[in-house]
């Protein structure tokens, strides 16, 4: 038997593969993890960010329009008492609450996707998915009002699908790029992105329904049921929808031009050579890598177990359920804030009532009051995210968040007829729905809410499961955790929304109370979760042990074979 064939030498050579891939992986991780903040990651958070911009823009554009569709479509001029066309509960529900859908099925198949294929593969068709489903909404035809709808929801399920697969790509791919010391901010900058889509689809509804409005004058509703609905509002909730497609379309060159990741390449993949190559090129600076005449195992034994296996539980289920839970919990009350500002604006005073308005008017109103809220509350959330998630922690803001919103929430839902006031109050020539109320302490109370959402639990949720498992698991998990946080808005789209329509104090108060009591709930499943701020992710993971065992394996190995020379 020649040396070469010998199993103890070729063994031998495997654990000598082994270990030269450990600690070529660990060289790559270290100038990862201690790289100084350069352009790339500057460059590399507006490519991602973008993806998220355009998510929030499709899907909260549809706050603006949903008024507008109802008086477009479902005018009923049989009615006893004369009223502005509504959406039918079921109608508003399905429009608002389909994209949703198909965001929760598009996180779980591109999250799966993306460690099967690799995170750069896989991002260009969310891309690509997004851009044509945006474009086509604003195309969505039919002979009747069911039909247009019908084709509009078609639309946005797959919309959403798209918007899905960039939850868990975006996240991963910052949170892989990004150094040890700014990791959270740099995955909190992209995720500010959606607060930046939120505040450009108010402003851009504001802006086009303000040109319409001006261009083609119309009486309110009150002086002329048919007439104050103008026919050239067909056109403003389509350019409006199909606005999405272009931040999108802008960075797909950029985003084809992004190399894989160099944590899938080296842990995934087996590729550390490959891997050290492409930092270099991004990092600008030379990542050595030991040459050896073996190739090592791309899947080594010690990486051996599987998703959902007894060794992934019991290392990462309690992480899985915390990441899951509260994102799941977060969502019901985000999104079902969200989703209803349409029937909440009018409390605050921001948004007169229907009937002393014509269409475009209403969608006027409807939208600058969503550009001031996200203006004064939602942005600055996300930001102070971005400036203390590396001081303070992602633990302690996604508890401080839960918990304020909680609270925030109790009080707004407990004294919600005093702050909101009463229709019976307001006089027959009032422009206001509801009279003796506290407008301002309402708005107060409203953004706080959403303040602490987005500086806290709406952010972290986000961030964590990038950081918390395996590369090989990692897309796979945060498109799990975000597919239960899509589950939570979609209860909120189809169950919360239901209580807000009807502009019934009772019902509302109900429903701000019960999303108090799942904002308390977020907080003790918060216990759940660890802190990752300062840690590499490959000692987070325990990917670093892995590899840590790799070469004493190697080390035990070349012992025994002194031993038996």
């Amino acid at each position: 038997m020649g040396i070469s064939s010998h199993p103890h030498f070729s063994n031998h050579l495997l654990r000598k593969g082994c270990s030269a891939m450990a600690d070529g992986t660990k060289a790559i991780f270290s100038a990862l993890d201690n790289a100084k903040t350069q352009l790339y990651h500057f460059k590399a958070i507006v490519i991602a960010g973008m993806g998220f911009f355009t998510d929030a823009y499709d899907l909260f554009c549809i706050t603006a329009v949903t008024k507008l569709l109802g008086r477009l479509y479902y005018y009923d001029p049989t009615l006893a008492k004369a009223a502005p066309g509504k959406l039918p509960d079921k109608v508003n529900n399905a429009i608002t609450g389909v994209a949703l859908c198909g965001t929760l099925l598009g996180q779980l198949f591109f999250g799966w996707l993306g460690d099967k294929l690799g995170r750069k593969k896989v991002y260009g068709i969310t891309l690509v998915t997004m851009v044509g489903c945006a474009l086509a909404s604003g195309f969505s035809f039919g002979s009747t009002a069911d039909g247009v709808v019908a084709t509009l929801c078609f639309f946005r399920f797959w919309l959403g699908f798209g918007i899905g697969g960039d939850y868990p790509l975006s996240a991963v791919i910052m949170s892989e790029y990004a150094n040890q010391k700014t990791r959270g901010a740099f995955i909190a900058a992209v995720f500010a992105m959606q607060g930046m889509g939120i505040l450009f689809a108010g402003a851009v509804a504001t802006i086009i329904s303000k040109i319409f409005k001006d261009t083609f004058k119309a009486p309110p509703f009150s002086e002329n049921h048919i007439l104050s609905t103008q026919p050239e509002a067909d056109f403003v909730w389509r350019i409006v929808l199909m606005i999405g497609a272009i931040p999108a379309a802008l960075t797909f060159y950029w985003r084809m031009k992004m190399p894989e990741t160099a944590r899938y390449t080296a842990l995934v993949e087996g590729n550390h050579k490959k891997a050290a190559a492409d930092m270099a090129t991004v990092l600008e600076s030379d990542i050595y890598i030991e040459e050896t005449g073996s190739k090592p195992p791309a899947n080594p034994k010690s990486t051996s177990y599987g998703l959902f296996s007894s060794e992934f539980l019991a290392r990462h289920g309690i992480h899985l359920l915390g990441t899951t839970s509260t994102w799941f919990l977060l969502d019901i009350a985000f999104y079902s804030l969200q989703l209803t500002q349409k029937d909440i604006y009018p409390a605050s005073g921001l948004v007169y009532k229907a009937p002393v308005m014509n269409a475009l008017e209403e969608m006027y109103y409807i939208s600058r009051a969503m550009t001031i809220i996200a203006l004064v509350a939602t942005v600055p959330g996300y930001w102070f995210t971005v400036l203390l998630i590396d001081k303070i922690g992602r633990y302690i803001i996604q508890l401080g968040g839960f918990l304020l919103m909680s609270i925030c929430m109790a009080i707004l839902g407990f004294q919600y007829g005093n702050v909101r006031g009463e229709k019976s109050k307001c006089g027959a020539n009032s422009k206001h729905d509801y009279c003796d109320g506290n407008p301002i302490l309402f708005v107060v109370l409203y953004g706080l809410t959403l303040f602490f959402a987005n500086f806290g639990p709406n952010s972290t949720t986000f961030i964590v499961p990038a950081e918390l498992f395996p590369a090989r698991f990692r897309s796979t998990c945060h498109g799990m955790s975000a597919a239960a946080g899509k589950a939570g808005a979609i209860l909120g789209a189809f169950v919360v929304q239901t209580y807000t329509l009807g502009g019934d104090s009772k019902q509302i108060k109900k429903a701000i109370i019960a999303l108090a009591v799942v904002n308390l709930l977020g907080f003790f499943f918060s216990f759940l979760v660890p802190e990752t701020k300062g840690r590499s992710l490959e000692e987070i993971s325990g990917e670093d042990r892995e590899l840590d065992g790799c070469a004493n394996e190697n080390g035990r190995e070349h012992n025994a074979s002194s031993e038996m020379t």
